[in-house]
């Protein structure tokens, strides 16, 4: 049948990486101290201590937790130590910083542990799209992992990517 459609895409050797399937479960939460401080901008230790104390810390179970100050207070590294060692028992992973930040954080662990040796010499494009927050900076990490051993990297979809890298024939 001469004239049958043949779908070249799923025939390929192509593999697609899609970094959403290692979105890992768990509620996101930006934990802003500033209501913690004397009129938003004063850490007040035996104040800061006592909230501390009495804060229901249970709620942050299985919680990925970034903290942050959203006003301009000046806040010492010891206040961020003393909240992570109350969130410690219960949420998945602490950090300062904004959402963003703890997602490019969340990233950095997965793909570090990533074993890419099943992708030795294989052509890969990496799926752009995602209903999910990856951060950017993933997408720039998981290229550097697997340069080092694919074939060739794209970005995209496999109808519409672009070439990132090939490496040389020898």
């Amino acid at each position: 049948m001469a004239d049958e459609i043949i779908n070249r895409i799923a025939n390929s050797k192509l593999i697609t990486f899609d970094l959403e399937d290692y979105y890992p479960i768990g509620k996101r939460i930006l934990f802003d101290i500033k209501d913690w401080l004397y009129e938003g901008l004063v850490l007040r230790e035996k104040e800061f201590r006592k909230k501390a104390l009495e804060h229901h810390w249970k709620q942050y179970k299985n919680c990925f937790v970034a903290l942050n100050c959203s006003t301009d207070a000046i806040v010492p590294a010891w206040a961020y130590m003393l909240l992570a060692t109350y969130l410690e028992p219960y949420a998945i992973k602490t950090i300062i910083g904004d959402l963003n930040a703890l997602e490019t954080s969340i990233y950095q662990e997965i793909i570090a542990k990533l074993d890419v040796a099943q992708f030795k010499d294989k052509p890969i494009i990496i799926k752009g799209c995602s209903n999910k927050p990856i951060p950017d900076n993933a997408y720039i990490q998981l290229t550097t992992k697997l340069k080092p051993v694919a074939k060739s990297i794209m970005y995209g979809e496999a109808c519409s990517s672009v070439t990132l890298f090939k490496k040389q024939k020898t």
